[in-house]
C-alpha cells in the first residue's frame, strides 16, 4: 500500500493561464462563472478535498471540451492520487487526455502530462500494476495524438523506472519498441536520429552494465560511438563513457578505461550531474592501475636481461 502523500504545490508549475488559445473577444458571463467555480474549486484543495472534487466535476460539465475543463481534470487526477483512489484517478486521467488533441496547445499538454507522470512514478514506484496501466494508458493516447516525441520520452521514462527497479524484461520489451522507432524501414538505424539512438543506447548500455553481460554492451559501446550525427545532451554521453570505463576496467585495460572515465567526468561536469566526482576517481584508480602494470612489464624486461647488461639499463631506466 503506497503511503499518503503530501500537497503539490496547487499553485502549480503549470502557469496556468498559458498554453491555451483565447480569442480577442471578451469572456461571456458563462466563461467567468467557469472561472470563478474553478478557482473556488481550487481554494477547497487543502481543506476540503472531497468538496473540491465536486467543484472540479461541475467545471468540467460546463465546459466539456475546453481548457478549463481540462485544468479541472487535471487538479482532479492529483486529488485522487493524493486520495488513494486509482481507480477513480485514472478514470479523469482518461478523460484529461482526450483534452490533447483539440483544446489545449501541444506545449501546454506535454507540460501537463510530464509533470503527471514525474509525480506518478515517483510516489508510485512499488505499485507496478497502477504505474503498467498509467503509462500504457499515456503512451495509447500519445499514439493516437501523433505526439511522437513525447511518445519516444514517455518510453524511456518508463525505461528508467524499470532499470531502477531491475526489471530488465520489462525493460528489454520497451527498448525493443525504442529501437524501432529509430530505424528506416529496411531495419537499419536511421542516423537522422542519432540524438535519440544515443539515448536508447545510454539506457540499454546501463543494463548490460547492471547485468555484466560484457559482450553486448561493447558491440552497443562501439555503436554509440561510432555515431557522429549527433549532438546528444552531455549527461547521455557522460553514461556512455562511463559503462565504457567500467568495461575497460573488467577487461584490464587500464588506459583505455582511464580514457574513458576521464570523458565521462568532463561530460558530467558539463551537465553539472554529481557522477563526475565519482568518475574522477575511477579515473585516478585507472592510471594507478595502469602504471602499476607498466612497471611490473619494466621490471620484467630488466629482470630478463643478462647480469652484464642490468647495471647500465638499471641506470637508463632510473
Amino acid at each position: 500500500m503506497i503511503k499518503p502523500i503530501g500537497f503539490w504545490n496547487w499553485a502549480d508549475a503549470d502557469m496556468e493561464d498559458y498554453g491555451f488559445e483565447y480569442s480577442d473577444e471578451e469572456p461571456e458571463e458563462q466563461d467567468v462563472d467557469i472561472e470563478n467555480q474553478y478557482y473556488n474549486s481550487k481554494g477547497l484543495v487543502e481543506t476540503d478535498p472531497e468538496g473540491a472534487l465536486v467543484g472540479f466535476s461541475e467545471v468540467v460539465s460546463m465546459e466539456p471540451e475546453k481548457a478549463e475543463g481540462f485544468k479541472a481534470l487535471k487538479q482532479t487526477v492529483k486529488l485522487y492520487y493524493r486520495l488513494g483512489k486509482y481507480k477513480e484517478m485514472m478514470d479523469s486521467y482518461r478523460e484529461m487526455l482526450t483534452y490533447i488533441k483539440s483544446a489545449v496547445t501541444r506545449n501546454y499538454s506535454e507540460k501537463c502530462i510530464n509533470n503527471i507522470m514525474d509525480f506518478v512514478s515517483g510516489s508510485a514506484s512499488q505499485n507496478f500494476d497502477l504505474l503498467q496501466e498509467f503509462y500504457q494508458t499515456t503512451l495509447k493516447a500519445l499514439e493516437e495524438a501523433k505526439n511522437e516525441r513525447l511518445w519516444f520520452k514517455t518510453n524511456l521514462k518508463l525505461c528508467k523506472i524499470w532499470f531502477d527497479m531491475g526489471e530488465y524484461g520489462r525493460m528489454s520489451k520497451i527498448l525493443k519498441e525504442l529501437h524501432k522507432s529509430c530505424q528506416r524501414e529496411d531495419g537499419t538505424d536511421d542516423q537522422k536520429k542519432g540524438s535519440q539512438l544515443l539515448e536508447v543506447y545510454a539506457i540499454e548500455i546501463q543494463m548490460y552494465t547492471e547485468t555484466k553481460n560484457n559482450k553486448k554492451l561493447k558491440q552497443l559501446y562501439q555503436k554509440a560511438l561510432a555515431i557522429k550525427s549527433a549532438i546528444p545532451h552531455p549527461r547521455i554521453m557522460g553514461i556512455i563513457r562511463e559503462c565504457g570505463g567500467k568495461m575497460h576496467m573488467a577487461e584490464r585495460q587500464w588506459a583505455e578505461a582511464a580514457t574513458d572515465f576521464f570523458e565521462a567526468f568532463k561530460n558530467y561536469d558539463e551537465a553539472g550531474n554529481q557522477r563526475r566526482i565519482q568518475c574522477l576517481k575511477y579515473d585516478c584508480c585507472s592510471y594507478f592501475l595502469f602504471y602499476m602494470h607498466f612497471s611490473h612489464f619494466i621490471f620484467d624486461i630488466y629482470s630478463s636481461l643478462p647480469p652484464s647488461h642490468q647495471y647500465y639499463n638499471g641506470k637508463a631506466l632510473t
